[in-house]
């Protein structure tokens, strides 16, 4: 694991330096008397001819200082004079400065000159990929070589084993320069080598050998073979007996081993510091008694493998010397042993990633005895439970990770004794109650994260007292309050997070907080505090973060207009504003932030005109979202923005009426211009551009689509909805995986659309063609698009049989072929696409009757048959579908009975939450499921909110029987209907329970007896159809069914209100004397108000609802807006995705 590693390497440094004695001194011989050789002096300045210098290392390295003994990087034998060492390792440590002082170009051979050279390190430079030259293999003295990491490329020569001096060789390659060997027989001449670095350097043709030829090395103390694609390692059951008698240091981390570890490796009782790491090696640690052979290891790293032994079994058998253990990325399985008294020398474990499956209280119990630990890293181990007390014992913890458990309960007290903790993660847990005061005596804390819990109440003040604190991290709780003047005193905070909670209060007073003390100005380069409740304005006070890179406000409720003043923030390279109520117009200033990458302000209430000014130094601008804004763009037509790779959101912007020019000189094109008043064609040079996302729905465009669908690059995304586009279908490249042509007046046949051979096969996903006047067949060539997951077709005119080729659609998951004429039998070979989740075939004319195979396509959440000519009965095998939340085959010749297994639907059966709308876009796009659905007698769009939608309509068939029992356990359904059948018997008295309804018809049938008193308890129910049924006697009494119309029960022989047939019971009604009546005569003033009131109710009520019910598209529009405005209302008050 990466954060392991480091620590670990960290941690054995030490070691390191003991087994392997390296002479790191970097400068001239120390003694003043020594002079070097002439011919010497001659070959170092030949050498320095061909390298590059760019920091003047080699400065010393003249002609007119004569004694080379002095010169940087040499050093001479005291006594001869003779150069020994050349010592040009670039060891500055700040990676901008190590590019600058590294050493390039090549290898002058005038280094066979030095005849004494003992020791060559030309490590960490760049020597641009050139080759190792072969003659170094001459220089026969050497016994320290080091050319680490210093750009050479290309074959190893095999004249290096000829350096049968060598102690010590260090080759390790780089991902950027790969070095690699055809074998690596030429080690077996390097008899004295004690230490080997070939990390990163391609053994992969050595892969069968490698381990024989390393055995003959019988002095090496080090071997490091990290990342060297190596495959083969000796099994356990092989005959083969190490050499290792005294190897210190094994390294065989980040390679492709896939088998067991073999137990040669635990029978190195030398072995100190062993790396397993990053390979594929399975099953059970090897038995316990080889285990113990390591009496002398002290750090073991086997992370991220695929071994899934127990670990309380295997522990046990580790050395008591161990120092260092990290085991985490493992199927490793506990729990672990409640006490521990064989590890007490730990002072780094990492157990992150196995499986635990162990309560808090008993793996911390395991930990009691380990009082010298310093790093513990639990994170993702599936813990659970509270945090036991015992962790008090661990008091030299440093470093404490448990991120990403089940941990619940409140912090124990006992943790503000780890007074050593410079590190604590307990975030993505289910930790509660308040955040503790006593954090604040952990004073020595740098990082401190309890993002993702259920905290609440308000911040201590008393967190005010970490003043060593770099990263404070509260997001995502529910902690409340305004922010504490404390937090100001936090002098050294850089980042702070706060975001996703339930901070109030105006936004300055937030800023008078952190900036009370006056320090966090200076220190606080990360701020965000989105996601709250904060109001009011922004005042100049922001300009005061002048270190500020990265600033989130966005989902608050701040108004007023954007504050000039954010134009300071020089510093700035993410800017995020979004979803607040900011007005007015946009500063020029924020054109001057020359590096910003990032910037949000997207549904806000901005307006007025943005110019090229806004965005004059915007250099470095890599993303621009700023949709939901009355803004309008006027820029000249020659304009060049001062970017040209950025992705750009500009929905409802006002951009036209001409298709904006400056795209031409983007690079690539990631692009939301959808709603924004352009209109005309769409310009050819489109095609010449690079398009990643490109958006340009709900505009005006006319004509035919040019061949911008000729894409060149990968994974592309082109939506085009809702223009006036006509013509036939362009043909498109296989870069295209998403494409939406809907609702346009595109025509013709779509054969060559679908038909049309590429040379590489199709990429599509996503292909919505719906809302257009395609006509013809549908190709039978749906085998050239097997990447297909979505396939609209609704509301054409299509005729014709599904094809069969529809059956290589493996990945299928919605399929539409609405309101066409489509007629024959649904074909079988849609139940290959076994993955389906949504299928409407509604308004057709497929005649047959309904697929038994439909009942095994359990994914189905959707089933539209309705407004064909299906028969037969309806399949029993439908009561399978246990996601099915939608399910209508109204309309058709269906007969038999209702299946009484139908309580079986499980997702009908609950009521519905709100989850993230369904959604098939896998590359960035925005591309939601949407299902016309008949509720209330209503034909309505739903895609934002489809997942609330639980509905079940069987209206308009000959179905016959009694309305089952089990129908009522469908206690999640907002719709039932079963009008226009021949149904008969009673209402089932249960029908009470089914508290979800909002839509209820049984209109048109034979049903008979009373109506249900529980029909009452139905307090959602808005709409109501029993009419024309044979039923009797007095409609229930309460508040919600007296509110239906009269329309609702006529046609039976009820009584009762809204009726106006009195039942019997009711027929004697007390006498009303005159002065009563007279009481209750109101005067002819009265008659007129209320005849006002309503008349203008009447005008009011109907001017609205009438266009809904008679235009279709202003109910899309209508139930469209509410959705997502609903869907945002949720969204912003927490309420998706519980």
């Amino acid at each position: 694991m990466a954060v392991s590693a480091t620590a670990i390497m960290n941690l054995f440094f030490t070691i390191l330096l003991t087994q392997a004695p390296i002479n790191l001194s970097y400068g001239s011989s120390t003694s003043d008397d020594v002079v070097c050789i002439e011919s010497e002096r001659k070959a170092l300045l030949s050498f320095k001819q061909d390298l590059v210098d760019p920091s003047n290392r080699l400065l010393s390295w003249n002609v007119s200082n004569e004694n080379c003994c002095k010169w940087a990087g040499i050093v001479c034998n005291n006594l001869t004079g003779h150069v020994e060492e050349l010592q040009l390792s670039n060891i500055d440590p700040d990676y901008e400065f190590f590019w600058q002082g590294s050493l390039k170009g090549k290898i002058n051979p005038s280094l066979l000159g030095l005849k004494h050279l003992r020791y060559l390190d030309l490590s960490h430079n760049e020597f641009g990929g050139i080759q190792i030259p072969n003659f170094i293999g001459s220089l026969v003295s050497l016994t320290h070589l080091n050319i680490t990491d210093a750009g050479f490329q290309g074959l190893i020569p095999h004249q290096l084993g000829n350096l049968s001096s060598l102690t010590h060789l260090g080759l390790q390659g780089t991902s950027m320069a790969e070095l690699y060997v055809e074998n690596l027989h030429w080690l077996s001449g390097l008899s004295s080598l004690q230490h080997l670095e070939m990390g990163h350097v391609n053994l992969g043709k050595a892969s069968d050998h490698w381990l024989q030829v390393i055995n003959r090395l019988s002095s090496l103390s080090e071997l490091h073979l990290s990342g060297c694609e190596l495959s083969h390692i000796i099994p356990n059951n092989s005959v083969f007996y190490v050499n290792f008698t005294s190897l210190s240091v094994l390294d065989i981390s980040q390679n492709n081993f896939n088998s067991f570890i073999p137990e040669w490796i635990f029978g190195m009782n030398s072995l100190v510091y062993l790396d397993l790491s990053s390979n594929t090696f399975v099953g059970p640690f090897p038995n316990r008694a080889y285990c113990w052979n390591l009496t002398s290891l002290k750090g073991l790293n086997a992370a991220d493998n695929s071994m899934d032994s127990s670990l309380s079994i295997w522990i046990s058998g580790l050395s008591s010397s161990l120092e260092s253990l990290d085991l985490g990325g493992n199927a490793l399985q506990g729990p672990l042993p409640c006490s521990n008294q064989n590890l007490t020398a730990l002072r780094y474990l990492d157990l992150s990633g196995c499986e635990l499956n162990s309560t808090a209280a008993i793996s911390i119990g395991f930990l009691y005895d380990l009082v010298g630990l310093e790093y513990l890293y639990l994170r993702d181990s599936n813990l659970e439970g509270v945090i036991s007390s015992a962790i008090q014992n661990l008091t030299s913890l440093v470093h404490l990770e448990l991120s990403s458990n089940s941990l619940i309960g409140e912090m124990p007290t006992c943790m503000g004794n780890l007074a050593s903790l410079v590190y604590l993660d307990l975030s993505s847990n289910s930790l509660e109650g308040e955040i503790p005061s006593f954090l604040g005596n952990l004073t020595s804390i740098v990082h401190l994260d309890l993002s993702f819990n259920s905290l609440k109440a308000k911040i201590p003040t008393a967190l005010g007292n970490l003043k060593s604190i770099v990263k404070l991290d509260l997001s995502s709780n529910s902690i409340e309050g305004e922010i504490p003047t404390s937090l100001g005193n936090l002098c050294n905070l850089s980042y702070l997070y706060l975001g996703g909670n339930k901070f109030g209060g105006k936004v300055s007073n937030a800023f008078d907080s952190l900036l009370s003390a006056g320090c966090l100005s200076n220190s606080l380069t990360w701020l965000d505090l989105s996601e709250n409740l904060f109001f009011g304005q922004l005042t100049d006070q922001i300009a005061e973060f002048k270190n500020v890179f990265w600033l989130s406000l966005g989902d608050n409720m701040i108004s007023g207009p954007f504050p000039e003043s954010l134009g300071k923030l020089t510093e700035l390279e993410y800017l995020s504003i979004g979803g607040n109520q900011l007005n007015g117009s946009l500063p020029v200033s924020l054109g001057g932030l020359s590096n910003l990458e990032f910037l949000n302000i997207s549904s806000n209430h901005l307006e007025g005109v943005v110019t090229e000014l806004h965005f004059a130094n915007l250099t470095s601008l890599g993303t621009l979202y700023a949709s939901g804004n009355s803004v309008s763009l006027r820029v000249s037509p020659d304009w060049i923005p001062p970017f040209d790779d950025c992705a750009i959101k500009l929905e409802s912007w006002n951009l036209g009426p001409t298709f904006p020019m400056w795209l031409k000189t983007q690079k690539y094109v990631d692009m939301d211009i959808s709603n924004t008043q352009i209109s005309g064609i769409i310009p050819s040079w489109l095609s010449n551009l690079t398009i990643e996302y490109l958006n340009v729905s709900h505009n005006q465009l006319s004509g035919r689509i040019p061949d911008i669908l000729h894409i060149d690059s990968p994974y592309s995304m082109v939506y085009m909805s809702s223009n006036m586009l006509s013509g036939p279908l362009p043909r498109i490249t296989s870069g295209l995986v998403e494409l939406d042509l809907s609702n346009n007046s595109l025509s013709g046949d779509i054969s060559h659309f679908l038909c049309h051979p590429l040379a590489t096969p199709n990429n599509l996903s996503i292909l919505h063609l719906g809302r257009n006047h395609f006509s013809g067949n549908i190709p039978d060539c749906w085998m050239h698009w097997p990447e297909l997951e979505v396939i609209n077709l609704d509301d054409n005119n299509l005729t014709g049989k599904i094809p069969s080729s529809v059956e290589s659609l493996q990945s299928l998951l919605s399929l539409h072929l609405r309101n066409n004429s489509l007629s024959g039998e649904i074909t079988p070979s849609l139940q290959n696409c076994k993955q389906l989740s949504v299928l409407d075939v509604g308004l057709n004319e497929f005649s047959g009757s309904i697929p038994t195979w439909m009942g095994t396509r359990l994914n189905l959440t959707v089933l539209i048959l309705r407004s064909n000519k299906l028969n037969g009965q309806i399949p029993f095998e439908l009561c399978s579908l246990t996601a099915l939340q939608i399910m209508d085959v109204a309309d058709n010749n269906l007969s038999g009975t209702i299946p009484r297994c139908f309580d079986k639907l499980k997702a009908m059966t609950t009521e519905q939450v709100m989850k993230e709308a369904i959604s098939y876009s896998n590359f960035g796009g925005y591309f939601f499921e949407e299902v016309m659905v008949v509720i209330k007698g209503r034909e309505d769009q739903y895609d934002i909110i489809l997942p609330l939608v639980n509905g079940l309509d069987l209206s308009s068939n000959k179905l016959t029987g009694e309305i089952p029992q089990q129908l009522t356990a469908l206690q999640g359904l907002i719709s039932l209907n079963l009008s226009e059948n021949f149904l008969e018997g009673r209402i089932p008295d249960s029908i009470g329970n089914m508290k979800s309804l909002e839509s209820l018809d049984f209109s048109r049938n034979q049903l008979s007896g009373v109506i249900p008193p529980s029909l009452s308890s139905l307090t959602f129910l808005s709409y109501l159809n029993l009419s024309y049924n044979n039923l009797s006697g007095k409609i229930p009494l309460s508040t919600q069914i007296q509110s239906f119309d009269a329309s609702s029960f006529i046609g039976n022989a009820l009584c009762g209100p809204p009726l106006y047939n009195i039942c019997d019971e009711d027929q004697s009604k007390p006498t009303i004397n005159n002065e009563e009546q007279k009481a209750d005569d109101g005067g002819e003033a009265d008659r007129w108000f209320h005849l006002g009131i309503g008349t203008g109710f009447a005008v009011g009520f109907f001017g609205v609802v009438a266009p809904l019910l008679i235009s279709t598209d202003w109910r899309h529009a209508y139930f469209g807006f509410f959705g997502y405005f609903w869907y945002k209302i949720l969204y912003k008050y927490n309420c998706l995705w519980p």
